[in-house]
């Protein structure tokens, strides 16, 4: 079993095999893997309900509040604000927190949810995004779902929006853009077992270049 001490996280588009890289990275490293799985831990520490943040996961806000939001949350402001809050923020910021405390339980797989953005301070992070050519996430997701190949990339198209409006708005950067990754890659050019093996190369040079050995 590979060893790490390097937090992975994997943005993706849908029908790249985003999760199921991460699965593998996990598998291979012997850590946890956390997609829906944040969910419940954020429910469970916030005491909202798990219900709610699945009809938020990764959907994109209209609110002109946020950015005042989160201003008088990161001042740290009385509960009153947070009270008063919209939901939609206060899943994400439950979600911004539980991805820090797992953060500081050690080395992991993060699959989507802005862990990029939310763990932008920690030196140990490897930030991925996985896309793929059309095509080919027509082909899995028609398989996946049994649809016919309009069906699949309709729900592709959205899927990719409501996934690129959501980061983009939560956080500084741009959902799918270079710079805001350490590591992009084509997962229909490489194959999963491919797109995995480079994704475990990077951890390894990362930990070398970090202690010096390269």
């Amino acid at each position: 079993m590979l060893k790490t001490n390097t937090i992975i996280t994997i943005g993706r588009q849908f029908g790249s095999a985003g999760r199921e890289i991460g699965q593998r990275l996990a598998d291979d490293f012997g850590i946890r893997l956390y997609d829906k799985e944040l969910l419940a831990r954020a429910a469970k520490e916030s005491g909202i309900c798990e219900e709610i943040f699945e009809t938020h996961d990764e959907k994109p806000t209209n609110s002109f509040l946020y950015s005042i939001v989160m201003d008088t949350y990161s001042l740290g402001f009385g509960s009153n604000t947070y009270t008063e809050m919209p939901i939609n923020h206060k899943v994400f910021l439950a979600q911004f927190d539980a991805i820090k405390k797992i953060a500081d339980e050690g080395p992991c797989v993060l699959v989507g949810r802005c862990a990029d953005y939310a763990l932008e301070s920690y030196s140990n992070v490897l930030r991925v995004f996985i896309h793929a050519d059309m095509e080919a996430r027509i082909r899995r997701i028609a398989h996946i779902y049994d649809l016919p190949d309009n069906k699949a990339k309709d729900m592709i198209l959205k899927a990719d929006k409501k996934r690129a409006s959501y980061y983009n708005y939560y956080t500084n950067k741009r959902w799918a853009d270079a710079d805001s990754y350490d590591l992009c890659l084509n997962s229909s050019r490489f194959g999963i077992d491919g797109t995995v093996r480079l994704i475990e190369e990077a951890v390894k040079v990362k930990e070398s270049a970090k202690r010096g050995l390269l």
